[in-house]
């Protein structure tokens, strides 16, 4: 499946520190995602990350694009909730696309790992036949 993977500066750690606990899960999907995020996940799990630009360059309308091409199963998006951020910017634009596409998404650590677990059971396969 392929996963996109985001994460709000002030989550970047946090994100790291998910693929470093998921990332035997994770190592057998396609990951996806913004540049600066795909960079620091790489550095510490060697996992293989397909890298857009940074987000701020254009990263998350790269990503909106392919989960609005459908070819993105899951979305993992570590927003910092402290940050308002406008409902038409690529992040409110990447969480109506995923709605509009019927994506599982998580926006917190919470729901990503409920959704990593129910990845790792097969639980996200109907995703194959929804294409």
């Amino acid at each position: 499946m392929n996963i996109g993977l985001v994460a709000n500066e002030a989550k970047r750690k946090l994100m790291q520190n998910f693929c470093i606990a998921y990332r035997g899960i994770l190592s057998r999907h396609e990951l996806y995602a913004t540049g600066t995020t795909g960079r620091l996940i790489e550095e510490v799990t060697n996992l293989n990350v397909h890298k857009y630009l940074s987000g701020n360059l254009g990263g998350e309308q790269q990503l909106g694009a392919q989960i609005d091409q459908n070819e993105i199963d899951l979305v993992i998006f570590l927003r910092d909730a402290q940050v308002v951020s406008q409902p038409d910017t690529d992040t409110g634009n990447i969480c109506r696309l995923c709605d509009m596409h019927n994506i599982p998404l998580a926006t917190n650590l919470a729901t990503a790992e409920l959704l990593i677990k129910s990845l790792d059971r097969g639980d996200l396969e109907w995703r194959e036949m929804y294409k």
